[in-house]
């Protein structure tokens, strides 16, 4: 489960199952396509150019009734120190899918993701819809979006990426202060390119978690190496905000105005209208911060549909500006073998 922080109010898993041995994998599965009636596996058709495919190297897996996600075979990448785990479906080994990168909350980490049966119910929705996925180490748990933790997911990024078919296109999830960073991911000048933000009670004003308690703010000025606050621009919300009438950004965001931990007022309501018409959604909910609600089955169906909305787009513009060739027309000819002129 996501363990309690100083940044976020208890939370109960809520997700259980049998453990996943190698035979029941491809049935576990099965019972999360289930619950996400009429969501099946998108076919991605593009094939990234030049990517070298390397061999997968799993970590091993101790099986836990309680930690359903920790039976999955996950690869350790980028610094030992914060690492990061990529989970890739057998599909993407033979045709091309894209990549979920998902940003841990404030005093966590990927192996806390990899362990919390809720965050598990999100990456098995997404790895059976043929979406591989990053647990992002984010650079260390309490970094804030930093430019030294996006340099070193981009690294990540990199690698992972030349470990299956990637299609190019790269989508985020930012769980509370990972929000910064995946929020800053999308925006011009990063590293590599996010075609689109989910974000989950998440922190998107740096200024605000700046002052909005002393201990984010020692974090903060460790992590930016900062003893006064951080200008606006190192903060993703007046970036975006700038951003927007120009590029709209592609969000989905989930957020309740009653979370204590994470004003909404002050960050996620304020991205609402920079939020992409048409393709966006904005999802009001009730209780605490990161409560069990926000990863009920009904709320990982609409995630998902989110990110499956975003490839159907880009893949109907591929094919529109690369349209795939026509099959060559028939030449009927004659019975003494000349083409009949027309």
């Amino acid at each position: 489960m996501l363990a309690p922080s100083r940044d976020q109010a208890p939370v109960t898993d809520f997700l259980s199952s049998l453990p996943l041995t190698a035979s029941r994998r491809a049935l576990a599965l099965a019972r999360v396509l289930a619950l996400l009636v009429g969501l099946g596996p998108l076919a991605a058709h593009a094939q990234a150019a030049g990517t070298a495919v390397r061999p997968l190297v799993a970590t091993v897996a101790t099986p836990s009734a309680s930690r359903p996600n920790v039976t999955l075979r996950w690869i350790r990448l980028g610094n030992p120190q914060a690492p990061s785990l990529l989970q890739v479906p057998p599909e993407c080994q033979v045709r091309s899918c894209p990549l979920v990168v998902v940003s841990h909350p404030r005093a966590q980490d990927a192996a806390r993701l990899r362990d919390s049966a809720q965050v598990g119910k999100i990456s098995q929705a997404l790895l059976a819809a043929n979406f591989a996925v990053l647990l992002s180490g984010d650079g260390g748990v309490n970094t804030w979006g930093s430019p030294a933790a996006l340099r070193e997911v981009a690294q990540v990024h990199r690698e992972a990426t030349s470990r299956f078919r990637w299609n190019s296109r790269t989508y985020a999830l930012g769980l509370s202060m990972g929000g910064l960073l995946s929020l800053r991911s999308a925006l011009p000048d990063s590293p590599y390119a996010v075609r689109g933000v989910a974000l989950i009670d998440a922190w998107v004003s740096l200024r605000g978690a700046w002052g909005s308690a002393v201990s984010r703010q020692r974090e903060i000025g460790k992590a930016y190496g900062l003893t006064v606050p951080p200008t606006p621009a190192l903060d993703p919300l007046p970036l975006a905000q700038r951003l927007a009438p120009v590029a709209p950004l592609p969000l989905f965001l989930a957020y309740s105005p009653t979370d204590t931990v994470v004003s909404p007022h002050k960050n996620a309501e304020l991205l609402i209208p920079r939020a992409e018409p048409g393709v966006s959604e904005i999802v009001r909910l009730s209780g605490p911060h990161l409560g069990g609600n926000r990863f009920s089955p009904q709320m990982i169906a609409r995630l998902l549909g989110f990110y499956q909305g975003l490839e159907q787009r880009a893949i109907a513009r591929q094919h529109k500006e690369f349209p795939p060739a026509l099959p060559a027309p028939a030449v009927q000819r004659s019975q003494t073998g000349t083409v009949p002129k027309s």
